[in-house]
């Protein structure tokens, strides 16, 4: 079912059960309104009734032709029964079984007064004290008139229900249309998205109630997919030619030397070009398994409790190891009184590789004699490093595309590299629920910033 055709059918089954409780409230007290009204009218009939054949011979003519008047203004069927104390009947007047038993009498006479219903009548009964004698004094009428006002009150509330359930349920329905109209417009633009269509955006999302919302946290999800697509795009473009570029050059090299018979000399200078280009794609097959390594789950990694300062130091020494002319300095901008402030928890491999990458980004970028400078700063909760270089920079189109593998900025493509640094860095710092930022100006150079969170942060305090 719909939402539009559901919305309907609630609203009107909601509205129509409030009309049919109310129709019963009015429907009930009215009835019971009338019926109470009734048997007090009759009760005044019986008494009436009561004083004009009891007391005929106790008072004057005056008052005897008072009662006669009073008796017959008579109510519509009217009829009355008076019993004495024996059951005996001693006096009727008017038509109709009232339903009268020994078993009413004998109720009668002990309560001193009985209610009752006979088919349509309305029966009241009192006890009369006349000439020390105890007679029982019942009198019926029917209230045809209130009767069929209330089965015209009946007619009247059914048909207004039934009216007024066919008016909500139309009311509903353009009302139903109204409130989802929003909701129809978005599915109609949602359905003319595509994968090459992640430009467009949703337009109704500048208010303030939940469709808005709806909108608004959608266009943020294809704002992410439209990244995504293009950072995908990217990898592949960029991965694609750092691939293909030690192939073409082995595949040439091999060619060319198996055209003619060479010299040992020359086979020996192709083998060694051809090992340096397998040497090459290796160092980019040990990239590409790293990064899928550090897409892992972290609760796969072994972890244990590490001192940061302790951890640059060694990314360092490793980092000089293998550009030995290079420089770089370390700093504290901060020491924390208690050490304690330095420790981190995390996989000391991992965490290695992404700092040494880091570091080696750093001197790759800094002109020769410039030092690349680490500094460690000890904030409330986080450990902070921050790496920079004097170098090139890089431009602000490319700085989005910095965490996409094998991506390198325009200004970078004649230094050595394969763009997997900082791709890698990034993977193993959100494993161990830290951060990567980059800042970079052109021909200022640039600052990389690690943030990891604090052990004493992460790990409860034992007893």
């Amino acid at each position: 079912m719909k939402i539009r055709s559901k919305l309907t059918l609630q609203f009107a089954s909601i509205f129509a059960l409030i009309l049919v409780l109310f129709s019963l409230v009015v429907y009930y007290f009215t009835s019971l309104y009338r019926q109470d009204d009734f048997y007090k009218r009759i009760l005044n009939r019986a008494e009436v009734a009561a004083r004009h054949v009891l007391e005929a011979d106790e008072v004057g003519a005056a008052a005897r032709r008072q009662n006669m008047i009073d008796f017959y203004h008579e109510l519509p069927h009217e009829a009355v029964r008076i019993y004495n104390r024996s059951g005996e009947l001693v006096f009727s007047h008017g038509d109709g079984n009232l339903g009268i038993t020994p078993a009413i009498l004998e109720r009668l006479l002990q309560d001193g007064a009985v209610e009752y219903d006979s088919d349509v009548r309305q029966v009241v009964g009192i006890c009369y004290q006349d000439n020390g004698e105890e007679y029982a004094v019942l009198a019926s009428s029917i209230d045809a008139y209130s009767l069929r006002k209330l089965q015209n009150l009946k007619i009247i509330l059914i048909v207004g229900m039934l009216g007024s359930v066919v008016v909500v349920v139309l009311a509903g329905w353009i009302f139903a249309k109204q409130a989802l109209r929003p909701i129809t417009k978005v599915v109609s633009e949602v359905e003319k998205i595509s994968a090459s269509d992640l430009h467009l955006r949703l337009s109704n999302a500048d208010g303030k109630d939940e469709l808005s919302h709806l909108a608004q946290t959608f266009n943020k999800m294809l704002d992410r997919l439209e990244l995504s697509f293009e950072m995908q795009s990217t990898f592949v473009s960029n991965a694609s030619h750092e691939l293909r570029t030690p192939l073409t050059a082995m595949i040439g090299e091999l060619e060319v030397a198996l055209m003619k018979p060479r010299e040992p000399e020359e086979y020996q200078r192709v083998l060694q070009s051809t090992l340096e280009d397998a040497r090459l794609l290796t160092e980019l097959s040990n990239g590409l398994l790293q990064i899928a390594q550090a897409s892992i789950d972290n609760a796969k990694i072994k972890q244990t409790l590490l001192r940061f300062d302790e951890l640059l130091w060694m990314a360092r020494d490793q980092a000089l190891k293998r550009q030995p002319q290079a420089r770089i300095d370390i700093d504290f901008a901060s020491f924390p009184d208690d050490e304690k402030r330095l420790m981190v928890q995390g996989n000391e491999a991992l965490l290695l590789i992404a700092v040494v990458n880091v570091l080696e980004n750093a001197i790759k970028f800094s002109p020769n004699g410039r030092a690349a400078i680490g500094q460690i700063e000890v904030q409330q909760r986080d450990v902070v490093l921050r790496v920079q270089d004097h170098g090139l920079g890089i431009a602000p189109e490319d700085l989005k595309h910095v965490f996409v593998p094998f991506f390198r900025a325009e200004n970078v493509r004649n230094i050595t590299g394969h763009g997997i640094g900082l791709p890698l860095a990034e993977r193993i710092l959100k494993l161990h629920r830290g951060s990567i930022a980059v800042h970079s100006q052109i021909n200022k150079g640039t600052e990389v910033t690690i943030s990891l969170p604090q052990a004493f942060a992460t790990i409860p305090a034992h007893p």
